[in-house]
């Protein structure tokens, strides 16, 4: 290949990725992890992407949840980033990961998943509506998850009380929205 082909390729591609991005900045779908994430690629595929989700998407390699979590949805994701996951008691990720507590791995892990697209001003909508301040609803694990909205933040409460703040709301996916959340919820 001659030296004018190899220029004329590298800047075609540099070209539609620079189109590419162009698009996602006219979206205006938030940066995740240090990484654009795109409205038509799906949630594996964007969470692969953020470097702030590195132990999410190993767990969910580990839980055999990537072809779930591809599917066409729509999901609603609370997206723990990795100081999440780090803020465990120490050995909880290493013990979940192991292959003889995959299931209740993938009980964790669903735990943040809920059926449909709820983006955050559904939860906060919900939630002011509600007679309590919350609102309630079930995940794919089959547990409670509930919403506050305190000032202009959203509280993700699982069962146990424990409150994640989402940090970075309504990023659009194709199959559906993540929420990225500063604590990993646990179910009961």
């Amino acid at each position: 290949m001659s030296i004018k082909a190899i220029i004329t390729a590298g800047a075609m591609i540099m070209a539609g990725t620079l189109s590419h991005a162009a698009g996602h900045a006219a979206t205006g779908n938030p940066m995740v992890g240090g990484a654009p994430m795109f409205e038509d690629k799906n949630i594996v595929e964007n969470a692969v992407n953020s470097a702030d989700h590195t132990t999410l998407v190993a767990a969910v390699q580990a839980a055999g949840l990537v072809d779930a979590l591809q599917g066409p949805g729509p999901f609603t994701v609370f997206a723990p980033v990795n100081d999440a996951f780090a803020a465990l008691p120490a050995g909880t990720v290493e013990t979940l990961l192991q292959p003889e507590n995959k299931d209740t791995l993938v009980k964790v892990l669903t735990a943040h998943v809920v059926s449909g697209n709820i983006t955050a001003e559904d939860l906060m909508r919900r939630a002011k509506a509600s007679s309590d301040g919350f609102y309630h609803f079930n995940t794919l694990s089959g547990d409670a998850l509930s919403a506050q909205v305190r000032g202009s933040n959203v509280y993700i409460y699982d069962e146990s009380g424990n409150a994640a703040l989402v940090t970075i709301s309504d990023v659009n996916q194709s199959n559906g929205v993540i929420h990225v959340v500063n604590k990993v919820l646990l179910p009961k």
